[in-house]
C-alpha cells in the first residue's frame, strides 16, 4: 500500500505539461470478442510507457465504472510532441493497437472510445491532496505541504 502523506499537500510543476483523458466504454457486453482486445491494448501501451520514460508520460491513474462499464485513464505528459509521437510512431505499440480497433470495431458501435487532451502552462492550476498517497499530479511531480499563502484554491492558483 502507498504510503499516506498525512495532512494537507499540493503539487507543484516548474514546467508546462499535458493532461490526457482516455478511455472506452463497453456498449455491448454481449460482443466479448469486440471489447476485450480493447481492454487488453491499455496495458501493453502502459507497460511501454512505463519502461521508456523518455516517451514522456509522468504519471497515470486508472479508473472503472461497472455499469455502463467504462474504463479512463489520465495520464500526464511532459508535453503534446511526446504524446503525439507515441500517438503516430510506427515503432510504437499504439499505432498497431489503434488499427486492429478500426479493423474490428470500427463505427460499429460496439465498444465506444473517448479521449480528451489539455495544455496545461506553467502555474496554471492547483490541485489539493487531504490525508491521500501520491496521486494524479502529486504523482507526476513534486509534492509539498500546504502552508501560509497556499491555504485556500485561489492562493494556490495566483501564487507564481
Amino acid at each position: 500500500m502507498s504510503q499516506i502523506l498525512k495532512g494537507r499537500f499540493t503539487a507543484r510543476s516548474e514546467q508546462d505539461f499535458v493532461v490526457f483523458i482516455i478511455g472506452m466504454r463497453v456498449n455491448k457486453w454481449w460482443k466479448p470478442h469486440k471489447w476485450i482486445p480493447v481492454v487488453v491494448a491499455m496495458p501493453k501501451m502502459l507497460i511501454k510507457l512505463a519502461q521508456d520514460r523518455s516517451l514522456g508520460m509522468l504519471h497515470a491513474e486508472n479508473f472503472f465504472r461497472f455499469f455502463p462499464v467504462t474504463t479512463t485513464l489520465i495520464s500526464y505528459w511532459e508535453s503534446f510532441g511526446h504524446l503525439e509521437r507515441f500517438a503516430t510512431d510506427k515503432s510504437l505499440p499504439h499505432v498497431a493497437e489503434w488499427s486492429g480497433f478500426m479493423r474490428s470495431v470500427g463505427s460499429s458501435g460496439d465498444v465506444g472510445i473517448y479521449h480528451e487532451t489539455f495544455k496545461v502552462k506553467r502555474g496554471e492550476f492547483e490541485c489539493l491532496y487531504g490525508n491521500m498517497p501520491k496521486f494524479g499530479l502529486g504523482a507526476a511531480f513534486e509534492v509539498m505541504p500546504v502552508g501560509s499563502g497556499s491555504n485556500s484554491a485561489r492562493e494556490r492558483i495566483e501564487k507564481k
